[in-house]
C-alpha cells in the first residue's frame, strides 16, 4: 500500500478514542481503527524506511503491531489512569539488534492537534549513563555535544532531558557542561500542529527533514 497521507479520518478517530476512551466504543470503531490507523502507520513506515536508513543504514522498521507501531492499548496495571487507549499514535524506528529502550532512534507521535518527530534516547539504563557521563566529561566528545545541543535549540529544536537535580558525585556543581550531566536521557525533537502536508504523500519529505536535522544527535549517541 502506497503512502497517501494521514487523512482527516485518521485525526477523526484519534478524536473519538479521545473522547470515548472505552472499549465499547474501540469495537464500535475497529473498522476505522484498521483502515484510518494500523494501515496508513504501516504505509507511513515503508515509505519513510529508505529516508532513515539514508541517515543510517542500520536504522530498524519494522511495519507491524509490535514492531515500529507501538500497541494502541494502554498498560494500565500500575497506572490510575484506566483509560484503555491511547489517544495518539506513536512509532518508533530503532538501531540494534534488537528492539528496545537501550539504543537510539527515531520517533514520532501523533494526537489529534499534535505532532512530535524526535531521535535519542528518552532514557539511559545504568551501562549507558556510565557511558554518556564519560563521553560528557570528555573534553572533545563533550564540548561536540554541547555546540551540537546549542545549534538544535538555535534551530527550533527541542533538546532533553535534564532529569537530576544536581550533577554526579564528585564532579564539580558549575562544572560547564553540567546542565548535560543532569541528564537522564538524551533526545531532540519537532514539536507542532500537523502540516497540512500531513494528508499528503509529502508528509514523508516533511518528517524526513526534520529527522535529518536532528539526525547529529542521534549519530553522537551512536558513537558514545
Amino acid at each position: 500500500m502506497a503512502f497517501e497521507g494521514f487523512k482527516k479520518e485518521t485525526l477523526r478517530f484519534l478524536e473519538g478514542i479521545r473522547d470515548h476512551n472505552r472499549k465499547e466504543w474501540f469495537e464500535a470503531h475497529r473498522a476505522d481503527y484498521e483502515a484510518h490507523f494500523l494501515a496508513p502507520a504501516q504505509a507511513f513506515a515503508e515509505a519513510i524506511a529508505p529516508r532513515l536508513r539514508k541517515i543510517d543504514r542500520d536504522v530498524v522498521v519494522e511495519p507491524r503491531v509490535n514492531g515500529s507501531i507501538m500497541r494502541i492499548n494502554r498498560d494500565i496495571r500500575f497506572s490510575k489512569d484506566k483509560s484503555p487507549y491511547k489517544d495518539h499514535l506513536d512509532l518508533w524506528f530503532w538501531t540494534g539488534d534488537r528492539k528496545g529502550w537501550d539504543s537510539t532512534g527515531f520517533f514520532f507521535r501523533l494526537a489529534p492537534d499534535r505532532l512530535i518527530l524526535g531521535a535519542g534516547m528518552h532514557g539511559f539504563e545504568a551501562t549507558a549513563l556510565a557511558r554518556y557521563r564519560k563521553a560528557v566529561l570528555e573534553p572533545k566528545r563533550g564540548e561536540a555535544l554541547a555546540r551540537l545541543a546549542k545549534a538544535l535549540r538555535a534551530d527550533g529544536y527541542t533538546v532533553g532531558e535534564e532529569t537530576y537535580k544536581k550533577v554526579p558525585a564528585g564532579i564539580a556543581a558549575d562544572h560547564p557542561r553540567g546542565a548535560l550531566l543532569r541528564h537522564g536521557g538524551l533526545h531532540a525533537g519537532w514539536e507542532g500542529k500537523p502540516p497540512a502536508s500531513l494528508k499528503t504523500a509529502a508528509f514523508v519529505d516533511f518528517a524526513a527533514e526534520h529527522y535529518s536535522a536532528i539526525a547529529p544527535l542521534h549519530r553522537w549517541l551512536r558513537a558514545m
